[in-house]
């Protein structure tokens, strides 16, 4: 039995966290941090865990937090997870990040995407090493590095998508890797719990739009990833979009192949690659992924078309954007960490419809 604490528990993602741990039977949850709800019971902020959960919102002192956990979670936006990852690795403990923080390995990538002043933080030798000791925690990737790790970054929603889609092609170098193009469609959970005009109910019902056009921030952790399996430099054109549903993401995925194949000879490589990965789904040929094929649960379903017309392989990859593109896969990768059953607390099957 480990002792767990969740930094930021009343964001999606943080109850989401909750949800999946109180079941876990390894794990005694013990500390739930909260800015806006500090001495609140947790039920009150989220009834739906009434009678499942005893713990009150209580304020962030990390260091007094870490002592009291073997792990711990960081639920919140960019910018404060790095002094977490600090104490973390001084007290001997493990973490997880959920949010963006130790994603990148290049600080000055991380600086220029996510507008942070390195100076101002923790500055930039301390910065540059906690990147370098954290891993990216794709599970179907990294495994056996999260098995060693301290500190493990948790991969953003639209990454682990999309390269859980595109990573049998580029590692067996079939497609030109310099023409992939990701239309990547998301559910309004992606943005957060926070209030804004973007989320308003009336500016997302019966609307579909994109946003963060050539800069969103989960580029350069996608062209990051795909670069280490193609082993060179690699950019993409990714378009993330916000639809009118609570959660999921969809990724259509385009690449010119750089072989004659079939959809059937794709599939199968599909299938050879993740062979034994417990949550990954290759959907047979008249079964297109869908966000309802996944809701609620952390698997990842993928469906393999070849376009003979043009040559040109085309991948969909469906997530709950809250499980396996979040707190499902920061479960995941603790599991893997600690030794458990990867798929502990995890094999619910997802909610339909």
């Amino acid at each position: 039995m480990i002792k767990v604490g969740i930094i930021g528990a009343t964001g999606y993602t943080g109850a989401e966290l909750v949800r999946l741990l109180r079941q876990h039977p390894q794990v005694e949850l013990v500390a739930l941090t909260t800015q806006q709800y500090v001495g609140l019971p947790f039920t009150e902020v989220y009834p739906h865990l009434s009678g499942k959960v005893n713990l009150v919102g209580e304020e962030l002192n990390i260091p007094a937090l870490v002592a009291k956990c073997e792990a711990v979670f960081v639920s919140l936006p960019h910018g404060h997870a790095l002094p977490v990852a600090q104490e973390v690795i001084r007290q001997g403990k493990k973490m997880i990040d959920l949010g963006a923080d130790i994603r990148l390995k290049d600080p000055a990538a991380y600086a220029k995407w996510y507008q942070v002043d390195l100076d101002q933080s923790l500055g930039r030798t301390i910065t540059a090493r906690l990147l370098a000791q954290a891993v990216y925690g794709l599970p179907e990737l990294h495994r056996q590095e999260i098995k060693q790790a301290k500190t493990v970054a948790n991969p953003g929603c639209y990454p682990t998508s999309a390269l859980l889609g595109l990573a049998p092609l580029l590692k067996n170098k079939i497609i030109d890797p310099n023409r992939i193009i990701i239309d990547a469609k998301s559910g309004v959970s992606g943005a957060g719990r926070g209030a804004s005009i973007n989320t308003h109910y009336c500016e997302v019902n019966e609307n579909i739009k994109a946003y963060s056009v050539t800069n969103h921030r989960h580029t350069p952790e996608i062209e990051q990833e795909l670069s280490l399996l193609a082993g060179g430099e690699i950019k993409v054109t990714f378009t993330p979009h916000l639809t009118p549903m609570t959660r999921g993401i969809l990724s259509t995925i385009y690449a010119p192949l750089s072989v004659n194949a079939s959809s059937q000879e794709i599939l199968n490589l599909y299938r050879t690659f993740y062979q034994g990965e417990h949550f990954i789904r290759i959907m047979p040929p008249h079964i297109l992924p869908g966000t309802k094929m996944v809701a609620g649960s952390n698997y990842c379903a993928l469906g393999i078309v070849v376009d003979e017309r043009t040559n040109q392989v085309i991948i969909l990859s469906a997530i709950d954007n809250l499980i396996k593109g979040a707190s499902g896969q920061a479960v995941q990768n603790m599991n893997i960490m600690f030794g458990f059953p990867e798929t502990t607390a995890l094999e619910e099957a997802g909610v339909y419809p």
